[in-house]
Protein backbone atom coordinates (compact mmCIF):
# COMPACT_ATOMS: atom_id res chain seq x y z
CA UNK A 1 0.00 0.00 0.00
CA UNK A 2 2.85 2.38 0.89
CA UNK A 3 4.48 1.76 -2.51
CA UNK A 4 1.18 2.57 -4.28
CA UNK A 5 0.83 5.80 -2.31
CA UNK A 6 4.44 6.70 -3.05
CA UNK A 7 3.95 6.01 -6.77
CA UNK A 8 0.81 8.15 -6.84
CA UNK A 9 2.68 10.93 -5.11
CA UNK A 10 5.52 10.66 -7.65
CA UNK A 11 3.07 10.95 -10.53
CA UNK A 12 1.53 14.05 -8.95
CA UNK A 13 4.99 15.58 -8.63
CA UNK A 14 6.01 14.81 -12.21
CA UNK A 15 8.50 12.19 -11.12
CA UNK A 16 10.52 10.10 -13.52
CA UNK A 17 10.13 6.33 -13.53
CA UNK A 18 12.75 4.11 -11.93
CA UNK A 19 16.00 3.97 -13.84
CA UNK A 20 17.40 0.45 -13.86
CA UNK A 21 20.59 1.60 -15.57
CA UNK A 22 21.79 3.79 -12.70
CA UNK A 23 23.43 1.08 -10.67
CA UNK A 24 26.40 0.35 -12.92
CA UNK A 25 29.06 -0.73 -10.49
CA UNK A 26 31.55 -2.45 -12.73
CA UNK A 27 34.43 -1.09 -14.68
CA UNK A 28 33.64 -1.90 -18.30
CA UNK A 29 36.52 -1.53 -20.79
CA UNK A 30 35.40 0.30 -23.92
CA UNK A 31 36.30 -2.63 -26.18
CA UNK A 32 34.27 -5.04 -24.03
CA UNK A 33 31.01 -3.11 -24.36
CA UNK A 34 29.15 -4.56 -27.30
CA UNK A 35 27.00 -1.49 -27.87
CA UNK A 36 30.08 0.71 -28.06
CA UNK A 37 32.55 -1.63 -29.76
CA UNK A 38 34.02 0.13 -32.82
CA UNK A 39 34.57 -1.58 -36.11
CA UNK A 40 38.35 -1.15 -35.71
CA UNK A 41 40.25 -0.88 -32.43
CA UNK A 42 40.73 2.66 -31.21
CA UNK A 43 44.33 3.81 -30.60
CA UNK A 44 45.14 3.54 -26.90
CA UNK A 45 45.87 6.65 -24.89
CA UNK A 46 48.40 7.07 -22.11
CA UNK A 47 49.26 9.70 -19.51
CA UNK A 48 52.87 10.85 -19.20
CA UNK A 49 53.85 12.72 -16.04
CA UNK A 50 56.62 15.32 -15.82
CA UNK A 51 57.82 16.81 -12.56
CA UNK A 52 56.82 20.40 -11.78
CA UNK A 53 59.65 22.40 -10.19
CA UNK A 54 58.84 23.28 -6.59
CA UNK A 55 58.71 27.09 -7.15
CA UNK A 56 55.67 26.59 -9.38
CA UNK A 57 53.64 24.98 -6.60
CA UNK A 58 50.88 27.51 -5.92
CA UNK A 59 47.80 25.82 -4.42
CA UNK A 60 45.84 29.08 -4.55
CA UNK A 61 45.25 29.12 -8.30
CA UNK A 62 47.95 27.22 -10.12
CA UNK A 63 46.45 24.33 -12.06
CA UNK A 64 43.34 26.23 -13.05
CA UNK A 65 42.56 27.09 -16.64
CA UNK A 66 45.22 29.78 -16.82
CA UNK A 67 48.09 27.61 -15.59
CA UNK A 68 49.52 27.51 -19.10
CA UNK A 69 50.76 31.07 -18.59
CA UNK A 70 53.32 29.68 -16.13
CA UNK A 71 56.81 30.67 -17.26
CA UNK A 72 58.19 27.12 -17.23
CA UNK A 73 55.34 25.57 -19.17
CA UNK A 74 56.87 26.13 -22.60
CA UNK A 75 60.09 24.42 -21.53
CA UNK A 76 58.20 21.41 -20.18
CA UNK A 77 56.16 21.26 -23.33
CA UNK A 78 59.31 21.16 -25.48
CA UNK A 79 60.44 18.13 -23.48
CA UNK A 80 57.01 16.53 -23.89
CA UNK A 81 57.08 17.13 -27.64
CA UNK A 82 60.51 15.50 -27.81
CA UNK A 83 59.31 12.50 -25.79
CA UNK A 84 56.28 12.13 -28.06
CA UNK A 85 58.52 12.17 -31.13
CA UNK A 86 60.98 9.67 -29.62
CA UNK A 87 58.24 7.13 -28.93
CA UNK A 88 56.04 7.88 -31.96
CA UNK A 89 53.21 9.27 -29.85
CA UNK A 90 50.67 11.99 -30.61
CA UNK A 91 50.59 14.72 -27.96
CA UNK A 92 46.95 15.68 -27.38
CA UNK A 93 46.81 17.97 -24.33
CA UNK A 94 48.32 18.63 -20.92
CA UNK A 95 47.14 19.60 -17.45
CA UNK A 96 49.11 20.76 -14.42
CA UNK A 97 48.34 18.96 -11.15
CA UNK A 98 50.14 20.96 -8.47
CA UNK A 99 48.58 18.83 -5.75
CA UNK A 100 51.04 16.12 -6.85
CA UNK A 101 53.67 18.52 -8.23
CA UNK A 102 53.36 17.06 -11.74
CA UNK A 103 52.43 18.17 -15.24
CA UNK A 104 50.25 15.50 -16.87
CA UNK A 105 50.37 15.02 -20.67
CA UNK A 106 47.78 13.00 -22.53
CA UNK A 107 49.28 11.15 -25.51
CA UNK A 108 47.91 8.72 -28.08
CA UNK A 109 49.66 5.63 -29.38
CA UNK A 110 49.68 5.17 -33.13
CA UNK A 111 47.14 2.67 -34.49
CA UNK A 112 48.11 -0.88 -33.61
CA UNK A 113 50.99 0.20 -31.38
CA UNK A 114 51.00 -1.93 -28.19
CA UNK A 115 51.05 0.05 -24.95
CA UNK A 116 53.13 -2.29 -22.77
CA UNK A 117 56.54 -1.90 -24.45
CA UNK A 118 56.07 1.88 -24.72
CA UNK A 119 55.26 2.13 -21.01
CA UNK A 120 58.27 -0.03 -20.16
CA UNK A 121 60.54 2.25 -22.18
CA UNK A 122 59.02 5.39 -20.68
CA UNK A 123 59.62 3.99 -17.18
CA UNK A 124 63.35 4.02 -17.92
CA UNK A 125 63.37 7.54 -19.38
CA UNK A 126 64.81 9.97 -16.83
CA UNK A 127 62.88 12.88 -18.30
CA UNK A 128 59.64 11.30 -17.07
CA UNK A 129 58.21 10.91 -13.57
CA UNK A 130 55.98 8.00 -14.64
CA UNK A 131 53.55 6.93 -17.37
CA UNK A 132 50.35 4.90 -17.35
CA UNK A 133 47.42 3.97 -19.53
CA UNK A 134 44.18 5.92 -19.34
CA UNK A 135 41.68 3.60 -17.69
CA UNK A 136 37.89 3.59 -17.74
CA UNK A 137 35.66 3.93 -14.69
CA UNK A 138 31.90 3.50 -14.31
CA UNK A 139 29.33 5.01 -11.96
CA UNK A 140 27.83 2.69 -9.34
CA UNK A 141 25.17 3.04 -9.94
CA UNK A 142 9.38 16.63 6.17
CA UNK A 143 7.62 19.51 4.46
CA UNK A 144 8.70 18.27 1.06
CA UNK A 145 6.24 15.81 -0.51
CA UNK A 146 8.69 12.95 -1.14
CA UNK A 147 10.53 13.26 2.17
CA UNK A 148 8.52 10.50 3.84
CA UNK A 149 9.43 8.05 1.09
CA UNK A 150 13.17 8.56 1.66
CA UNK A 151 14.68 5.46 3.32
CA UNK A 152 16.98 7.65 5.44
CA UNK A 153 14.25 9.98 6.71
CA UNK A 154 13.08 7.80 9.61
CA UNK A 155 16.06 5.56 10.47
CA UNK A 156 18.51 8.46 10.22
CA UNK A 157 16.11 10.80 12.11
CA UNK A 158 16.89 13.61 9.69
CA UNK A 159 14.37 16.05 11.17
CA UNK A 160 16.01 15.77 14.57
CA UNK A 161 19.54 15.73 13.20
CA UNK A 162 18.96 19.06 11.45
CA UNK A 163 18.50 20.71 14.82
CA UNK A 164 22.20 20.01 15.33
CA UNK A 165 23.69 20.34 11.82
CA UNK A 166 22.77 20.91 8.17
CA UNK A 167 26.20 20.92 6.53
CA UNK A 168 26.38 24.72 6.61
CA UNK A 169 29.51 26.16 4.96
CA UNK A 170 30.89 22.69 4.17
CA UNK A 171 32.06 22.16 0.58
CA UNK A 172 31.33 18.80 -1.04
CA UNK A 173 32.88 18.04 -4.44
CA UNK A 174 30.65 15.80 -6.55
CA UNK A 175 33.03 14.27 -9.10
CA UNK A 176 30.49 12.75 -11.44
CA UNK A 177 28.46 13.46 -14.56
CA UNK A 178 26.79 16.87 -14.95
CA UNK A 179 24.42 18.21 -12.30
CA UNK A 180 21.25 20.15 -13.14
CA UNK A 181 22.00 23.18 -10.98
CA UNK A 182 18.69 24.92 -11.70
CA UNK A 183 16.58 21.92 -10.64
CA UNK A 184 13.87 23.09 -8.18
CA UNK A 185 15.50 21.04 -5.42
CA UNK A 186 19.09 22.07 -6.29
CA UNK A 187 18.71 25.75 -7.14
CA UNK A 188 21.23 27.67 -5.05
CA UNK A 189 22.96 24.50 -3.82
CA UNK A 190 25.77 24.43 -6.42
CA UNK A 191 28.59 26.87 -5.76
CA UNK A 192 30.26 26.31 -9.13
CA UNK A 193 30.28 24.06 -12.19
CA UNK A 194 33.36 22.90 -14.07
CA UNK A 195 33.64 20.57 -17.03
CA UNK A 196 36.65 18.23 -17.41
CA UNK A 197 35.29 16.06 -20.25
CA UNK A 198 37.12 16.79 -23.48
CA UNK A 199 35.16 17.92 -26.51
CA UNK A 200 31.83 18.22 -24.71
CA UNK A 201 30.06 21.15 -23.12
CA UNK A 202 28.74 20.96 -19.58
CA UNK A 203 25.33 19.27 -19.58
CA UNK A 204 22.95 18.08 -16.87
CA UNK A 205 22.96 14.28 -16.65
CA UNK A 206 21.10 11.66 -14.71
CA UNK A 207 23.71 10.14 -12.41
CA UNK A 208 25.35 13.35 -11.20
CA UNK A 209 22.00 15.06 -10.66
CA UNK A 210 20.69 12.10 -8.66
CA UNK A 211 23.81 11.90 -6.46
CA UNK A 212 23.69 15.67 -5.82
CA UNK A 213 20.08 15.45 -4.68
CA UNK A 214 20.80 12.77 -2.11
CA UNK A 215 23.61 14.88 -0.65
CA UNK A 216 22.17 18.39 -0.64
CA UNK A 217 18.64 18.78 -2.05
CA UNK A 218 16.96 21.81 -0.49
CA UNK A 219 14.92 21.17 2.64
CA UNK A 220 11.59 22.80 3.40
CA UNK A 221 11.02 24.30 -0.04
CA UNK A 222 7.75 22.45 -0.52
CA UNK A 223 8.84 20.27 -3.42
CA UNK A 224 10.61 16.96 -3.95
CA UNK A 225 13.08 15.52 -1.45
CA UNK A 226 15.47 16.73 1.25
CA UNK A 227 19.20 16.12 1.11
CA UNK A 228 21.13 14.69 4.05
CA UNK A 229 23.12 17.97 4.28
CA UNK A 230 20.80 20.57 2.69
CA UNK A 231 23.03 23.55 3.52
CA UNK A 232 26.24 22.08 2.08
CA UNK A 233 27.89 23.83 -0.88
CA UNK A 234 28.35 21.60 -3.93
CA UNK A 235 31.16 21.72 -6.47
CA UNK A 236 29.66 20.21 -9.61
CA UNK A 237 32.74 18.71 -11.29
CA UNK A 238 31.81 16.93 -14.50
CA UNK A 239 34.41 14.22 -15.04
CA UNK A 240 31.97 11.57 -16.31
CA UNK A 241 29.53 11.38 -19.18
CA UNK A 242 26.57 9.30 -20.27
CA UNK A 243 27.22 6.80 -23.04
CA UNK A 244 24.85 4.06 -24.21
CA UNK A 245 22.94 4.05 -20.94
CA UNK A 246 26.07 3.95 -18.76
CA UNK A 247 27.93 6.69 -16.93
CA UNK A 248 31.63 6.57 -17.86
CA UNK A 249 34.81 8.33 -16.71
CA UNK A 250 38.53 7.86 -17.22
CA UNK A 251 41.81 8.42 -15.39
CA UNK A 252 42.48 11.80 -16.99
CA UNK A 253 39.05 13.39 -16.50
CA UNK A 254 38.84 12.16 -12.91
CA UNK A 255 42.36 13.36 -12.09
CA UNK A 256 41.67 16.84 -13.46
CA UNK A 257 38.49 17.08 -11.39
CA UNK A 258 40.13 15.83 -8.19
CA UNK A 259 43.05 18.23 -8.58
CA UNK A 260 40.52 21.06 -8.99
CA UNK A 261 38.55 19.94 -5.93
CA UNK A 262 41.65 19.98 -3.75
CA UNK A 263 42.77 23.36 -5.10
CA UNK A 264 39.33 24.86 -4.42
CA UNK A 265 38.64 23.94 -0.83
CA UNK A 266 36.66 20.71 -1.03
CA UNK A 267 36.21 19.18 2.42
CA UNK A 268 34.44 16.05 1.19
CA UNK A 269 34.93 14.40 -2.22
CA UNK A 270 32.17 12.06 -3.39
CA UNK A 271 33.30 9.38 -5.87
CA UNK A 272 30.22 7.30 -6.68
CA UNK A 273 32.16 5.19 -9.18
CA UNK A 274 34.48 2.22 -9.43
CA UNK A 275 37.29 0.88 -11.56
CA UNK A 276 40.79 -0.65 -11.53
CA UNK A 277 43.77 0.47 -9.47
CA UNK A 278 45.19 3.69 -10.88
CA UNK A 279 48.47 5.24 -9.76
CA UNK A 280 47.61 8.85 -10.61
CA UNK A 281 44.19 8.72 -8.95
CA UNK A 282 45.54 6.88 -5.91
CA UNK A 283 48.12 9.59 -5.35
CA UNK A 284 45.41 12.24 -5.55
CA UNK A 285 43.30 10.31 -3.03
CA UNK A 286 46.28 10.07 -0.70
CA UNK A 287 47.00 13.80 -1.14
CA UNK A 288 43.40 14.50 -0.14
CA UNK A 289 43.73 12.37 2.97
CA UNK A 290 46.94 14.16 4.02
CA UNK A 291 45.02 17.44 3.81
CA UNK A 292 42.18 16.08 5.98
CA UNK A 293 39.73 15.86 3.08
CA UNK A 294 37.21 13.01 3.40
CA UNK A 295 37.07 10.80 0.30
CA UNK A 296 33.99 8.62 -0.17
CA UNK A 297 33.94 5.69 -2.61
CA UNK A 298 31.14 3.38 -3.76
CA UNK A 299 31.76 -0.35 -3.31
CA UNK A 300 31.52 -2.36 -6.52
CA UNK A 301 29.54 -5.51 -5.64
CA UNK A 302 30.96 -7.31 -8.67
CA UNK A 303 34.59 -6.99 -7.52
CA UNK A 304 35.99 -9.07 -4.67
CA UNK A 305 38.05 -6.16 -3.32
CA UNK A 306 35.24 -3.62 -3.74
CA UNK A 307 37.02 -1.83 -6.59
CA UNK A 308 38.99 1.41 -6.64
CA UNK A 309 38.74 3.86 -4.86
CA UNK A 310 36.67 2.03 -2.22
CA UNK A 311 39.53 -0.41 -1.58
CA UNK A 312 42.08 2.32 -0.77
CA UNK A 313 42.96 2.47 2.94
CA UNK A 314 41.41 5.54 4.53
CA UNK A 315 38.66 5.97 1.94
CA UNK A 316 35.12 5.80 3.32
CA UNK A 317 33.97 2.71 1.43
CA UNK A 318 30.20 2.48 1.21
CA UNK A 319 27.90 -0.38 0.18
CA UNK A 320 24.14 -0.43 -0.16
CA UNK A 321 22.24 -1.57 2.94
CA UNK A 322 21.54 -5.28 2.82
CA UNK A 323 24.72 -5.98 0.87
CA UNK A 324 26.56 -9.14 1.96
CA UNK A 325 29.68 -8.62 4.09
CA UNK A 326 33.08 -8.71 2.36
CA UNK A 327 36.01 -10.63 3.74
CA UNK A 328 38.85 -8.28 4.66
CA UNK A 329 36.91 -5.11 3.79
CA UNK A 330 35.19 -2.84 6.28
CA UNK A 331 32.47 -0.94 4.43
CA UNK A 332 29.82 1.37 5.78
CA UNK A 333 26.24 0.45 4.91
CA UNK A 334 23.83 3.22 3.92
CA UNK A 335 20.47 3.44 2.12
CA UNK A 336 20.91 2.33 -1.48
CA UNK A 337 17.55 0.87 -2.52
CA UNK A 338 14.38 2.63 -3.68
CA UNK A 339 15.90 6.09 -3.22
CA UNK A 340 13.81 9.05 -4.44
CA UNK A 341 16.01 11.83 -5.76
CA UNK A 342 16.43 14.61 -8.30
CA UNK A 343 16.47 13.98 -12.06
CA UNK A 344 17.27 16.21 -15.05
CA UNK A 345 14.35 18.17 -16.46
CA UNK A 346 13.17 19.35 -13.05
CA UNK A 347 11.87 15.89 -12.19
CA UNK A 348 12.30 13.30 -9.46
CA UNK A 349 12.69 9.54 -9.76
CA UNK A 350 13.71 6.35 -7.97
CA UNK A 351 17.28 5.02 -8.06
CA UNK A 352 19.25 2.19 -6.47
CA UNK A 353 22.88 1.23 -6.00
CA UNK A 354 25.99 1.91 -3.96
CA UNK A 355 26.39 5.25 -5.78
CA UNK A 356 23.53 6.60 -3.74
CA UNK A 357 24.61 4.86 -0.54
CA UNK A 358 27.94 6.70 -0.94
CA UNK A 359 26.08 9.99 -1.44
CA UNK A 360 24.31 9.44 1.92
CA UNK A 361 27.68 9.04 3.65
CA UNK A 362 29.06 12.16 1.93
CA UNK A 363 26.08 14.05 3.34
CA UNK A 364 26.74 12.57 6.78
CA UNK A 365 30.40 13.62 6.64
CA UNK A 366 29.34 17.16 5.72
CA UNK A 367 27.20 17.26 8.88
CA UNK A 368 30.09 15.99 11.00
CA UNK A 369 32.50 18.46 9.39
CA UNK A 370 30.20 21.31 10.39
CA UNK A 371 30.08 20.07 13.98
CA UNK A 372 33.72 19.00 14.34
CA UNK A 373 35.88 20.61 11.63
CA UNK A 374 39.08 18.77 10.76
CA UNK A 375 38.50 16.02 13.30
CA UNK A 376 41.41 13.55 12.98
CA UNK A 377 40.46 10.70 10.65
CA UNK A 378 41.03 7.99 13.27
CA UNK A 379 38.70 9.68 15.75
CA UNK A 380 36.09 10.24 13.06
CA UNK A 381 36.12 6.60 12.02
CA UNK A 382 36.01 5.35 15.60
CA UNK A 383 33.00 7.58 16.21
CA UNK A 384 30.83 6.14 13.46
CA UNK A 385 28.11 3.96 15.00
CA UNK A 386 26.51 1.06 13.14
CA UNK A 387 23.10 -0.27 14.02
CA UNK A 388 22.74 -3.88 15.09
CA UNK A 389 19.01 -3.94 14.40
CA UNK A 390 17.13 -5.58 11.54
CA UNK A 391 16.22 -3.93 8.24
CA UNK A 392 15.55 -1.13 7.58
CA UNK A 393 17.60 -0.16 10.65
CA UNK A 394 20.83 -1.65 9.36
CA UNK A 395 24.01 0.19 8.59
CA UNK A 396 25.07 3.58 9.94
CA UNK A 397 23.18 5.09 12.86
CA UNK A 398 23.51 8.77 11.99
CA UNK A 399 21.89 10.12 15.13
CA UNK A 400 24.00 8.03 17.49
CA UNK A 401 27.11 8.92 15.47
CA UNK A 402 26.47 12.64 15.93
CA UNK A 403 25.95 12.17 19.66
CA UNK A 404 29.15 10.15 20.00
CA UNK A 405 31.33 12.51 17.95
CA UNK A 406 29.96 15.92 18.95
CA UNK A 407 27.52 15.48 21.83
CA UNK A 408 25.24 17.93 19.98
CA UNK A 409 22.08 16.09 19.07
CA UNK A 410 18.48 16.48 20.13
CA UNK A 411 17.63 13.03 18.80
CA UNK A 412 15.67 10.60 20.91
CA UNK A 413 18.47 8.06 20.80
CA UNK A 414 21.58 7.05 22.66
CA UNK A 415 24.96 6.05 21.23
CA UNK A 416 25.20 2.34 20.58
CA UNK A 417 27.58 0.36 22.76
CA UNK A 418 28.97 -1.32 19.66
CA UNK A 419 30.62 0.06 16.59
CA UNK A 420 30.77 -2.32 13.68
CA UNK A 421 32.85 -0.03 11.48
CA UNK A 422 36.56 -0.46 11.85
CA UNK A 423 39.40 1.27 10.10
CA UNK A 424 40.51 -0.28 6.87
CA UNK A 425 43.77 -2.22 7.16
Amino acid sequence: MKRLLALALFLCCGAAPAQDGLDLPRIVPRAATAAEAPQAPEPAEILVMFNLPAPHFRPDNYGSFDYREDAGHSARKRIAVAVAADYQLELIEDWAMPVLNIDCYRMRLRAGQPAAPVLEALARDRRIEWAQVIQDFAAQGGSDPLYRTQPAAGPWQLEEVRKAATGRKVTVAVVDSGIESNHPDLAGQVALEENFVDGQKYVAELHGTAVAGVIAARAGNGVGIEGVAPDARLLALRACWQASGATRCNSFTLAKAMNFALANGAQVINLSLSGPQDRLLQQLVEAAQVRGVRVVGAVDPARADGGFPANVPGVFAVASDGAPPRAGMHALLAPGRDIPTTMPGGRWGMVAGSSYAAAHISGMLALLEELKPQLPAARLRDGIVSNEGSAPLTGVDLCATIIRISGKCTCACQPSSSNRFARSP
